[in-house]
């Protein structure tokens, strides 16, 4: 996992940073993004696309990244900004801003499958977070921090489950939508979609 990184440190480019977000197919919350560092020659053990892994693996990698990486960042945008600009350009900001978020400047971006408004240099993988380990690293970071806020928005909103299903379109959800309508934390472009002529059944309160 890599080569992407490999090619990059043999030209001399040592502070490269991965990026992936998570949450963009979500109903409810933010999306999550997040930016690691790792140090040329870095190996770790485990690290993997997040979505392969169980969420216990995550939070027991969690902290083998924070211990390994030169620098992490962490980007979010909420629901409201996701309504307003749209989820694509929302990812792409909390990109952004996860890279901002590092502390230092990057030499060049490993992207998951995306482009970053940025003056540094880029590569877009697509599959990145199976295909380039630092992009892996990020991918559990920005899992294993919205799961996280998912635990603090369950306490905001028990009645919808969010601690279970992280604010997927899941059965469970989309029964406790129409029971209680939605919440200021879901994504309204995405409720139009999902429910069409229940729409008018949902309302903010």
């Amino acid at each position: 996992m890599l080569t992407y990184e490999k090619e990059l440190w043999s030209r001399g480019l040592a502070v490269v940073a991965g990026v992936d977000e998570v949450g963009r197919g979500c109903l409810f919350g933010d999306v999550v993004a997040a930016a690691v560092v790792l140090p040329p020659g870095c190996m770790l053990e485990g690290v993997d696309d997040s979505k392969k892994l169980t969420e216990k693996q995550r939070e027991e990698l969690l902290p083998l990244i924070e211990a390994s990486a030169v620098a992490i960042g962490v980007g979010r945008v909420d629901a409201e900004t996701i309504d307003a600009i749209n989820i694509r350009q929302a990812s792409r900001l909390a990109m952004k801003k996860a890279v901002r978020a590092l502390g230092l400047t990057p030499e060049h971006l490993l992207v998951d499958a995306e482009s970053i408004e940025s003056e540094v240099p880029q590569t877009a993988i697509i599959h990145g977070d199976a295909l380039s380990l630092s992009i892996a690293a990020a991918s559990i970071v920005a899992k294993v921090t919205r799961d996280r806020l998912c635990r603090e928005w369950d306490a905001l909103y028990p009645e919808y489950g969010i601690a279970g299903h992280k604010g997927y379109a899941t059965k469970l959800h989309r029964e406790r939508l129409l029971a209680f309508g939605a919440t200021p934390m879901h994504r309204q472009s995405f409720l139009g979609k999902l429910f069409a002529a229940q729409l008018e059944q949902l309302e903010l309160f």
